[in-house]
């Protein structure tokens, strides 16, 4: 009867033993998240450059745009006399 409960205990620890450790997935979900930090903070400057660059590009358009516009004033003023 005592090999048995031996037998039965030796068991037991092996299954407790071979499930996963709360270590193991504590690390694993720690790694996981400095990762997607890691892909957040990428995807941040890359909409942060995607921003800056249309935000050059707008006001230079503006810049024409208004240059354009004093030009057809200046224009329209000669003509008009």
């Amino acid at each position: 009867m005592k090999k048995m409960s031996f037998v039965l205990a030796a068991a037991g620890l092996m299954t407790l033993a071979a499930c996963n450790k709360p270590a193991d997935n504590a690390a694993e979900n720690a790694a996981a998240n400095v990762e997607n930090a890691a892909d957040n903070l990428t995807d941040a400057v890359d909409n942060v450059s995607d921003e800056a660059a249309n935000a050059t590009v707008n006001a230079t358009e503006n810049a024409a745009n208004a240059t354009e516009n004093a030009a057809n004033a200046i224009a329209n003023s000669t003509n008009a006399m």
